[in-house]
Parts: structure tokens; sequence; C-alpha cells
């Protein structure tokens, strides 16, 4: 019996934004399928309601793939339709599944399963940041978040910014909301006038508010990030 196709879903990365994050495909997509594997069921629920989902809520059947249950081992409940030759989502909480997400475990898994996997076209907060950046796109690199020790953070900033003048290539990291200011006064303090430095917050977002600018400017503006997604990038 062929197997079915595990389809990532994106979704939108800020409030009123699903205009501006699904496709006609997506949408034809989530209304063929009605099993997806998902990080909160009521997050979810509210994606596929928004993306245009005509299937009722009731006749979903949706795998928890939360902070509790990534650590059970019986996850085989979320490959059985796969393997039964049934197509099945995977969402994420924000953006696409798979990139600096927990979905990527599962992904992996299903190709070792030997089951196809379908990326579909949604937002993703790096790779808009880097396009509104007007920095190097073609070497780029993404670091997640950076070490929440100062002075491990300081040293960290630094080897960065070493990268990205030696190679010329885009340095992408990324903090929790309500630590952002905190990380940008380091920046600030730590870079050197001359290197480029942008802040993406709230992408797709209707405050939405891209700076790029040497860190001898930044340090003449007032930009309060608190509690608001953001990418930071450095070249």
């Amino acid at each position: 019996m062929p197997k079915g196709t595990l389809f990532l879903i994106p979704v939108p990365l800020a409030d009123e934004a699903a205009n501006a994050s699904y496709t006609l495909f997506l949408r034809d997509t989530v209304n063929v399928i009605n099993e997806y594997i998902v990080e909160n069921e009521k997050t979810a629920r509210k994606f596929l309601k928004l993306a245009g989902i005509k299937t009722p809520q009731e006749q979903l059947i949706l795998h928890d793939y939360g902070k509790h249950a990534r650590n059970n081992d019986n996850q085989q409940q979320f490959f059985s339709s796969l393997l039964a030759g049934k197509d099945v989502g995977l969402m994420s909480e924000a953006g696409c599944p798979g990139i600096a997400d927990p979905g990527a475990a599962i992904v992996a898994q299903a190709h070792r399963l030997g089951i196809d996997v379908k990326p579909l076209v949604g937002p993703n907060s790096m790779i808009l940041a880097l396009m509104a950046s007007g920095f190097n796109g073609q070497s780029f690199a993404f670091h997640g978040y950076l070490p929440i020790d100062k002075a491990a953070r300081n040293k960290r900033l630094k080897a960065l910014e070493l990268l990205a003048q030696k190679q010329g290539q885009t340095q992408l990291f990324m903090e929790t909301p309500f630590r952002n200011n905190q990380l940008l006064d380091e920046i600030l303090r730590t870079c050197q006038p001359k290197t480029r430095l942008c802040v993406a917050m709230n992408i797709t977002g209707a405050n939405e508010k891209i700076i790029s600018d040497t860190i001898h400017e930044w340090k003449k503006k007032k930009v309060d990030m608190h509690k608001q997604p953001a990418i930071f990038l450095i070249v």
C-alpha cells in the first residue's frame, strides 16, 4: 500500500496576518486533510479556521506534539495514518515547520519511514528579515538564541561579528521577546561602529518595523523592542 504524504503547513507569524500568509494551494490542501500533528491544539484550530478550512472542527484529528508529548515514547501514533496511506499535515506555532522548530524531528522520522514530505510556501521570519536587511543573501547563517549568560553572550557576539567581517557572511540570531532590549544594548556596546545591524520586528504584522543601519547610527536611535518578536542580523 502506498504511504501518505506529510504536508508541512506554514502558519502566520503575527496576528491579523492571515491574508499575507496563506496561499491558495495551502487553502486547497487543508481542505483535503483532516489529520494534523501540532504543537498546540487550540492555536492550530485557530490557524486552520483562518486558512479557510471547511471541514467541521469536530471531524479533525489533531496529535499533540507539545513540550510534554515530545518526550513521550509513544509517538508511533503520529505516523500510523501516514503509513496506512493517509495524508497528514504538520503545523508549527509560527512560521514554517522544521525551521527553528521542534517539528524537524517529525520530518526526520518521516524520512526514516520512507514517507514523502511536501513543504508548502509560507512566511519564514529569518528569510523575510534577510530579504529586507540589504545584507548578503548569498552567504548567511542562523544561530538561533545566543547564550543568556552575559559573558558568554558577549563572547559569542564578538565571534559572530568577526565571522561576518572575515567572510562577509550575514549572521542571524534571535532572542526571547522580553529580553530584546537587553540584547540590543549588548550589541551596541560590543560591536564596532562600522558593523551593520538590522532588526526586523513583528514581521508581517500591522506594526512591522525593520531598521537597517550601522552600529554608529543605531546608537542615535531610541527603539523599544520589549515583547516584540524580532530577528537580529549583523554583517
